[in-house]
């Protein structure tokens, strides 16, 4: 499915956070296949779940029952992602029942191969062992903002795919001198809107780790000269590092890039569907998708 060289694949947020959100979308994306981009695909649909031990990167708020996000991704034929990047993981955790059966769950669902977005190699290592069905995603809570530390993680047999700091996403002479299996790995990280100069991105996840173990901890300030703003994507859109679709189609495809990640989790439904509407839909189908999605009384969008 990710390996045809003429499409690119989306990797889109909030497995658990927006189960609502795409059991509306998903029926027009498989009926309506004339309202969405050609060149295009769901490569694949990330989170986790409310107080979930494993999980990091973003405070988790995915409240829809598991089996059902299983069965919907499953009739949809869309390999689900469990987001456990937590960073601070001990041997103690490792035994989580909650996380434990959701790999269970998800390892094998209705034949689709599904993965996990892995910070802890010594969670990378657990997974391996008890649950080889899942393929593994480096994920970006790392924070490789150094060429050589990237060409490194990609040669990591255990990873099939990596996520890069989103400041990376510009250095195209670095990144065309990849070998083309490297190329088949990176996955860039499209719409990030935190500052570009940030120098504190490592703490802010490691905050999140210590919140999702339960740990006694102050929220992270973060210092960017917008961070009262909160997420806009108006914002993202100017940030330097920021990958649009005339990006995608003009000049990472033509390098040999396929894989792109739309960020979102912790934010809401109408936003969510903005993303959906701008990376996947042809502009003269988008009020359509959007009246379909918004006048459907199942779903709150905000």
């Amino acid at each position: 499915m990710m390996s045809d060289s003429k499409k690119i694949f989306y990797h889109l947020p909030g497995l658990f956070e927006f189960y609502e959100l795409y059991s509306l979308f998903l029926p027009l994306y498989r009926n309506h296949p004339e309202y969405f981009y050609d060149w295009c695909e769901i490569g694949s649909v990330y989170g986790a779940p409310h107080d979930c031990l494993w999980g990091g990167g973003r405070v988790g708020y995915g409240e829809a029952d598991p089996d059902k996000v299983a069965s919907l991704m499953s009739e949809y034929g869309i390999s689900s992602r469990l987001t456990f990047s937590n960073s601070l993981l001990g041997e103690d955790e490792l035994s989580d029942i909650k996380c434990n059966r959701l790999c269970s769950l998800f390892e094998k669902n209705g034949g689709i191969l599904n993965g996990v977005i892995i910070t802890s190699d010594l969670l990378l290592d657990y997974i391996k062992k008890n649950y080889p069905g899942f393929y593994l995603v480096s994920s970006t809570t790392k924070v490789i903002t150094d060429p050589e530390g990237l060409k490194k993680e990609l040669d990591r047999e255990e990873f099939s795919f990596v996520v890069p700091d989103f400041r990376l996403n510009k250095e195209f002479e670095m990144l065309d001198a990849l070998t083309d299996p490297q190329k088949a790995k990176v996955e860039f990280l499209c719409n990030e809107c935190c500052y570009f100069g940030c120098t504190e991105r490592r703490k802010c996840y490691e905050n999140v780790s210590r919140k999702s173990l339960g740990e006694p901890c102050e929220d992270h300030v973060c210092m960017s000269p917008d961070a009262k703003r909160g997420y806009r994507f108006s914002d993202a859109m100017k940030n330097p590092g920021f990958i649009g679709i005339d990006d995608i189609r003009d000049t990472y495809l033509k390098m040999g890039f396929t894989n792109f990640k739309i960020e979102g989790r912790s934010l809401g439904s109408a936003v969510i569907l903005e993303f959906l509407l701008y990376y996947m839909t042809r502009p003269e189908y988008q009020l359509k998708v959007r009246e379909e999605i918004y006048l459907d009384s199942m779903l709150d969008l905000f």
